[in-house]
């Protein structure tokens, strides 16, 4: 079931990008719906799995790959439409390839690399700040882009620093 949850949320991707790119009130107001429901199934994935011990290798792989197609698919379609700066996405992606990176050379070593919670930390701030982001193309007033804005800034500081404190917690694997 979590794995199930976890694929419907990568199906909705290409639904909350074309929303997103169409711009209108209505596909803006939808496109938030997608994204604030992909977020939840974020949480209630992991809830199950763990709940009932579903725990498995593919959802171990899928959950976190789910997650930042998820960002990442809404940070590039703001890039294009001009709402996001490329330095911040470029962080981000830097940081998500790299902390995946080391996932992959510790696990041939047989070791597993869990979340932290500053990697929870990140992807909370990067969801409150996607949210309000697209809160902004729904509201007429600037300030939500200026709110959603500072909270990306947040976020992008606080997935850099989560980086840096997966690789300070794995440095003995460089040794």
């Amino acid at each position: 079931m979590p794995n199930i949850i976890t694929f419907v949320r990568i199906l909705t991707l290409p639904f909350l990008v074309n929303f997103l790119m169409d711009g209108s009130q209505s596909a803006n107001k939808i496109a938030l719906i997608i994204f604030l429901v992909a977020s939840l199934t974020d949480f209630l994935d992991g809830f199950i799995a763990r709940r009932f011990n579903l725990v498995s290798n593919l959802g171990k792989l899928l959950d976190p790959l789910a997650d930042k197609l998820l960002v990442v698919s809404v940070l590039v379609t703001m890039i294009a439409t001009g709402e996001v700066s490329p330095i911040v996405v470029l962080l981000i992606l830097t940081r998500e390839f790299a902390v995946t990176g080391l996932r992959a050379i510790v696990a041939s070593e047989g070791v597993v690399i869990a979340a932290s919670k500053y990697g929870k930390i990140k992807t909370v701030t990067q969801i409150v700040a996607i949210t309000i982001l697209i809160l902004a193309r729904i509201m007429t007033s600037g300030i939500w882009f200026t709110v959603g804005t500072s909270m990306l800034y947040i976020a992008t500081l606080a997935t850099v620093l989560s980086g840096i404190d997966y690789f300070y917690n794995a440095r003995h694997v460089f040794k």
